[in-house]
């Protein structure tokens, strides 16, 4: 069971991608896993045939143990593999013994807990000292946690009306709380018009869709946008980190999107080198994906800015939640017309609201205030940042 991301203990196998006794060839989709964030397409990493298969669709595996064998001509797999014995398991205990951040510390009974079952354990007042750990060497893993939550509550007459969520969803509840208790927030709202972003999405838009047969949305444009405007402020695009402010040198934007089981952020890599025909493009690709759970783990990886479009709902103006460790998170609403002063007369003229959520550990108000002056200037005259 491959590590996806950095605190993941286990993953949950949704399907094999192969069948076994099957030839696979290195980076083809091999499997499909559900972590904590989001359904992931895992690629083959060698050449071969899929043997020994272990463990099936469904199945919630700890991180590195051995779930199948890629063999050669002539090779078999182990006949009795140890649950985590493998060198893949071996490996990854050693990255995570020499990466202090996601080690595992000892409860005060002396078993080994990681951090994020420790950090369960508390929001849900469990006692673990009185855990048996289902992990390696007995350590104690989040899932340990919840199920001794679960089973403290099964006394009580559970209510009928209780939806249980997703791991996504549950992951999303507790990213959120963490986001919100521990990142000092503030935010700073414009509102902007919005004429010239709808001008340039008709005259641009036709020539990208005659070109590459795709509409650019709003989203769209304001992704190239956005990042085009951040390259000139590294503040707005910096991470938060225990040794501080660090500067990131890609622009990378997250895309908040909606799908089954919450919200997922794909990501457009160095968003300001790229065009907006194939900003549009990436961004249908990762929709479609996502909503189809075939994303893989870059998908998701190295965001360093977001932007959360509720436009297409009808939302005036929202305030958005940090995703950590980025430095701030921009909240877009609808466009609609409004009477607004002109030369001193009433017009008609369709605005937009922009809300930006920020760290005020790596961002004060002055730097915010600039950098979302210089964005709704992006937005009044947007083909001045595309050419």
């Amino acid at each position: 069971m491959p590590a996806l991301e950095m605190a993941q203990e286990t993953g949950k196998l949704v399907a094999w991608r192969k069948a076994e006794g099957e030839r696979v060839v290195k980076g083809e989709p091999l499997l499909e896993i559900e972590t904590d964030k989001a359904v992931l397409e895992v690629e083959s990493p060698a050449d071969g045939i899929l043997a020994g298969v272990l463990e099936q669709a469904g199945a919630v595996v700890p991180v590195g143990k051995t779930i199948a064998w890629i063999v050669g001509p002539g090779e078999v797999p182990p006949s009795d593999v140890p649950a985590h014995g493998s060198p893949i398991h071996s490996t990854i205990e050693t990255a995570r013994a020499a990466t202090p951040v996601i080690s595992a510390t000892a409860s005060e009974s002396g078993t080994p807990i990681s951090p994020k079952a420790r950090r369960l354990a508390k929001e849900h007042g469990i006692d673990i000292t009185k855990l048996h750990g289902s992990g390696s060497g007995g350590e104690i893993l989040a899932s340990d946690v919840l199920a001794a939550a679960e089973s403290r509550g099964s006394s009580a007459p559970a209510p009928t009306d209780v939806e249980i969520p997703s791991s996504i969803g549950r992951l999303m509840a507790e990213r959120t709380t963490q986001s919100w208790t521990t990142v000092p927030h503030f935010f700073v709202v414009r509102e902007v018009d919005a004429g010239g972003l709808n001008e340039a999405r008709g005259r641009l838009g036709s020539e990208i869709e005659n070109a590459r047969g795709i509409r650019i949305t709003h989203t769209d444009l304001l992704v190239a946008l956005l990042a085009r405007v951040l390259v000139k402020h590294p503040r707005m695009n910096a991470s938060w980190s225990a040794a501080g402010i660090q500067l990131n040198h890609e622009v990378n934007i997250g895309v908040a999107m909606a799908v089954d089981d919450g919200v997922v952020a794909t990501v457009i890599h160095n968003a300001n080198k790229t065009d907006l025909g194939e900003i549009a493009m990436q961004r249908r690709d990762l929709t479609e994906r996502a909503r189809a759970g075939r994303l893989r783990p870059s998908d998701i990886a190295g965001a360093t800015f977001t932007i959360s479009n509720l436009g297409m709902y009808h939302v005036d103006a929202f305030s958005a939640i940090i995703s950590p460790p980025q430095a701030a998170i921009l909240a877009v609403g609808s466009i609609a017309d409004r009477v607004v002063p002109i030369d001193g007369r009433p017009a008609i003229r369709p605005r937009m609201t922009l809300t930006l959520s920020c760290d005020h550990r790596v961002v004060d108000g002055a730097r915010a205030a600039v950098f979302l002056d210089e964005v709704a200037e992006a937005v009044r005259e947007p083909e001045n940042w595309l050419r």
